[in-house]
């Protein structure tokens, strides 16, 4: 079936993108010296450009899957808008070379960490959320000196086109490049020796990734998904989850990689919980399931092929027995599908072992809290983890007792958008960390920089090995044994 929405866009002449990747060399060398007001410069023009087609992107992301404008703002603009609000401030300071003590070894040393621009580096963004997750990282890049070129998602071409646009008027090829395209388009950049590839999107693309990477030892930041849990206790504030989860799922159409993908409900306060979801999402979408699909608060799945598969996992739950607690409705046509809570979802159903990524919500029910960490503990480490309680000995458990990129008590998806944490995944869900300071290291190399003084002391350790400099040196050694205070 064809989608109207996903038009046609030639890939990327290798040859081009081969100049282009030529081009920003010497631009890079040149930027290893680069200013703190050099990037601040580079960085706001980026934000004026943006800024100005404010209007012109909420009519590409209607196009691209009726994404309503509050949801633009909130979820594309703010994040990149902090973001470059978070370098603007803080740029200098992080620019700066951080001096260290030297260790009892290295006394009548001086040392510092110094960061340095990686050079050319790659980001590959995905569709879900175009613009954040492109010139997010493009803001980082550019922050710690490094030229770039960007490979937006050929799933969402009105907004790339858009985004296209904007570097082609703020940069010239041989600073940043934009690459509009498909699969060909990536693998010829994949192809190129650069000096970081930064990549947001599945574990599955994540490992191909990894592996082009690895032909030119290039190092890589790799923010991917998983199947992020929720644990609601018996303890919960059950309105404050029900109106936090139904809104980190249901944003986006459930297309966020920090989405909650299935939540725990103790089997106490199921009940409470789910009536309280179906008054929130009534409250937010509508009352029925007419009102529901003609909400104007409520993105499509981004294409017909997407929207299949989400159905897909539906109709397999509900054939093995499923219950549809809410919503349900599917439109295969329009690329729809309802807010929609599931719970008795038997073993073997697809919709336990995929990522959903998608408006559907399983709930299930448990009994005992170690069975639930357990069972998370059985699978690969999601990105996020979420728990709603006010049992802090329960919390600290889960935190004590789980793995995940990143965690939210009683909230979930707010995260990513704090500045000052990291966010990133761990193994599955990612590799490496991004947003603020995060941000700037991980496209950064943090240099070991070591100055001797007249007090140095290594000649000690040069040979001859006389008698008395082995006794010397071996002396040296016992003293390390001794307690620190």
């Amino acid at each position: 079936m064809n989608d109207p929405r996903q038009a046609f866009r030639p890939e990327a002449d290798p040859q081009r993108i081969r100049a282009a990747f030529d081009a920003q060399l010497p631009t890079a060398l040149r930027w290893r010296v680069s200013t703190a007001a050099e990037r601040i410069a580079r960085v706001k023009r980026l934000r004026d450009a943006m800024l100005a087609q404010r209007e012109a992107f909420y009519a590409a992301f209607a196009q691209d899957y009726r994404k309503p404008p509050a949801e633009v703002e909130a979820s594309e603009f703010l994040p990149v808008m902090d973001e470059i609000r978070h370098v603007l401030g803080n740029l200098k300071r992080w620019m700066r070379p951080r001096g260290v003590w030297p260790t009892a070894a290295m006394l009548g040393t001086r040392g510092a960490v110094q960061c340095q621009p990686r050079g050319r580096v790659l980001i590959i963004a995905p569709w879900n959320y175009p613009l954040g997750l492109c010139f997010g990282p493009l803001v980082s890049a550019l922050a710690a000196g490094n030229t770039a070129i960007v490979k937006p998602s050929e799933m969402t071409p009105a907004v790339s086109a858009l985004m296209a646009r904007i570097v082609a008027e703020v940069f010239p090829e041989n600073e940043v490049a934009l690459f509009e395209g498909g699969q060909p388009t990536s693998q010829a950049l994949l192809d190129l020796p650069f000096d970081h590839i930064f990549f947001t999107g599945s574990p599955a693309v994540g490992k191909i990734v990894m592996a082009a990477a690895a032909r030119h030892l290039t190092s890589v930041t790799l923010e991917l998904g998983g199947k992020s849990p929720t644990i609601v206790d018996a303890s919960a504030n059950l309105q404050q989850a029900a109106e936090t989860l139904m809104w980190g799922k249901f944003i986006n159409n459930g297309q966020t990689c920090v989405a909650p993908d299935h939540v725990y409900v103790h089997a106490s306060v199921k009940a409470a919980f789910v009536d309280a979801c179906r008054s929130v999402l009534q409250a937010r979408y509508g009352a029925g399931a007419a009102a529901q699909k003609a909400s104007p608060d409520l993105a499509r799945v981004v294409n017909h092929r997407h929207a299949e598969r989400v159905a897909g996992l539906l109709s397999d739950a509900l054939a093995r027995g499923a219950n549809v607690l809410a919503g349900g409705e599917v439109d295969r046509n329009q690329c729809y599908v309802a807010p929609t809570l599931l719970d008795r979802i038997p073993a073997g159903a697809a919709i336990l072992s995929e990522e959903i990524f998608g408006p559907l919500l399983p709930v299930i029910e448990y009994g005992e809290l170690d069975d639930v960490i357990a069972e998370i503990n059985t699978q690969p480490k999601p990105l996020a983890l979420y728990v709603f309680s006010t049992n802090r000995r329960a919390v600290a458990k889960v935190l004590a007792r789980t793995s995940s990129g990143g965690a939210c008590v009683n909230h979930c998806v707010a995260q990513f958008a704090h500045g000052n944490l990291p966010f990133g995944g761990v193994n599955n869900s990612g590799i490496g960390s991004a947003h603020g300071e995060h941000g700037f290291k991980a496209f950064s190399h943090e240099r070991a920089v070591l100055r001797a003084t007249m007090l140095m002391t290594i000649k000690l350790f040069f040979p001859p090995y006389t008698k008395s400099r082995t006794r010397l040196i071996r002396a040296v050694v016992d003293m390390l044994r001794l307690p620190t205070l």
